[in-house]
């Protein structure tokens, strides 16, 4: 078994214990950000944002269709995201 080690702080851009909206090749997704790995991110009270209606306008309101992970984690490859930003908003956690 291979054990990961987390990358340090100022070797990524990415700020620990934020909120973020995260696209990657195929799905959308927000979530706390609470480990950054050389991989993956690794998301707390996370949701897949299968709708989030106009792009601009969802930072500002609700997003259309929301669909929360049980476990409230996701792990996340970094090779397939797009791009992320800081969410100035509270996370979604209710089914929509």
């Amino acid at each position: 078994m291979t054990v990961k080690k987390q990358v340090k702080q100022s070797d990524s851009p990415y700020v620990l214990n934020k909120n973020y909206f995260i696209r990657t090749v195929t799905h959308h997704y927000t979530g706390k950000l609470v480990k950054v790995y050389q991989n993956e991110l690794v998301l707390v009270d996370a949701a897949w944002i299968a709708d989030d209606g106009r792009f601009s306008e969802s930072f500002e309101k609700e997003y259309n269709e929301v669909e929360p992970f049980p476990a409230g984690e996701v792990i996340i490859g970094r090779g397939a995201i797009l791009d992320c930003t800081i969410l100035k908003k509270n996370l979604p956690r209710k089914q929509k």
